[in-house]
C-alpha cells in the first residue's frame, strides 16, 4: 500500500463508512502452493464486542474455498472512484502525471460458518441489498426448497478485521493553485473524475487550513 501519511484518512467512521458504502469487495488470500486467489463479492457489516466482522458467501470447492481452508489469513480491497491526473494541471507541470484513488484495505482471520448461520447471512443481505420490505425476491419469499438447493453450494464465511489500512490519495501534496486547479479540470471529466473532484472540495480546508 501507498503508505505516506498525507494520503490518510485519520476519521476511523470515514473509513467504515467508505468501506460500506463500497460493499462489493475483493477478497484476496495464498493457497496452500503459495498461489494467490481472489473473489470479489458483496459484504454485511458486523460489529461484536468492539469488533469488526466482514461476513458473506462463497462457492464451495473452488479455488479460493480450498484456499481459505488451508489459510485462514485474507485481506479484503474496498476500491471507490479513481483517476488519472495530469501533470499540466500543475502550477510546476515538468512533474510526473498521477493517479488519485481512494481505496481500504482490511486485514483479518476468515472462518467458514454452519449451515444456520449460512442461511441467516442470505435473509440479512437480501434484506440489506435489496432495501425493500416489500420485495418478492428477499430470503423469506423465496421457496424453502429452491433456497435449501442453492444453499448446498455456496459456504458461510466470517472475517475477523485485524487491522485496517486505507489511502485517500487526492492531491494533498500540492500546492494550492494545483489543488485548485486539479479540481476544475476533473469537474470537467467522467463520473469517477467528479466524484474525486467531489472528495478534494469537501476536504480543501483541511488540506489548505486559513485562519
Amino acid at each position: 500500500m501507498y503508505n505516506l501519511p498525507y494520503f490518510k484518512e485519520k476519521d476511523a467512521a470515514v473509513v467504515i463508512d467508505f468501506m460500506k458504502q463500497h460493499s462489493f469487495a475483493l477478497i484476496i488470500g495464498v493457497d496452500a502452493e503459495q498461489k494467490p486467489v481472489a473473489t470479489q463479492i458483496p459484504l454485511l457489516f458486523v460489529e461484536k464486542e468492539g469488533e469488526l466482522y466482514l461476513r458473506g458467501h462463497i462457492m464451495k470447492g473452488n479455488d479460493h474455498h480450498k484456499a481459505f481452508e488451508n489459510n485462514k489469513n485474507v485481506v479484503t480491497v474496498f476500491t471507490g472512484p479513481h483517476t488519472y491526473v495530469s501533470a499540466s494541471w500543475y502550477e510546476n507541470k515538468q512533474q510526473g502525471s498521477t493517479w488519485n484513488y481512494m481505496t481500504v484495505h482490511a486485514k483479518g482471520d476468515i472462518r467458514f460458518l454452519e449451515e444456520p448461520e449460512l442461511l441467516n447471512i442470505l435473509d440479512q443481505l437480501t434484506n440489506h441489498y435489496e432495501n425493500n420490505s416489500n420485495s418478492p425476491s428477499l430470503y423469506k419469499e423465496l421457496p424453502k426448497e429452491y433456497v435449501m438447493r442453492l444453499a448446498k453450494a455456496i459456504v458461510g464465511f466470517e472475517i475477523k478485521v485485524t487491522a485496517i489500512e486505507n489511502v485517500f490519495k487526492l492531491s494533498q501534496n500540492r500546492d494550492e493553485k494545483s489543488y485548485d486547479n486539479i479540481m476544475q479540470q476533473l469537474e470537467q471529466g467522467h463520473a469517477d473524475a467528479k466524484a474525486i473532484a467531489a472528495e478534494m472540495r469537501k476536504r480543501k480546508d483541511q488540506v489548505f487550513p486559513h485562519e
